[in-house]
């Protein structure tokens, strides 16, 4: 099992949610989370004042999946989530040893 951990930008949540379910993906979580990269934030006019914001808004997405299933989960969130410009994003491949679904005790990729 794998864990991908995506940031996108905020609105294309639920271009990036549609296209994983369309890949087998049936479940994900998502939060709302501030950060900068390369971007390095950016200068915003409020009122007249001008103001430098250091931390955008991003939403992280959580993804536990098969390892069969990581490419396609990938692929689809690269795809829908890319606008070809800078800040676009980051998506992460980590293993995942163990996964247990509280309610019913079941382990591994049956508790997915």
């Amino acid at each position: 099992m794998k864990l991908i951990l995506a940031i996108v930008k905020p609105f294309k949540l639920d271009a990036v949610r549609e296209a994983l379910i369309a890949s087998g993906v049936e479940a994900m979580t998502a939060s709302e989370v501030k950060g900068f990269g390369r971007q390095k934030g950016q200068t915003e006019i409020y009122r007249g004042a001008e103001y430098e914001v250091n931390f955008l808004p991003k939403v992280r997405l959580e993804i536990i999946v098969d390892d069969e299933q990581v490419d396609a989960a990938c692929t689809a969130i690269r795809e829908s989530a890319i606008t070809e410009k800078i800040g676009d994003g980051k998506i992460f491949v980590l293993n995942v040893e163990e996964a247990i679904r509280i309610r019913t005790g079941e382990t591994g990729s049956a508790a997915l």
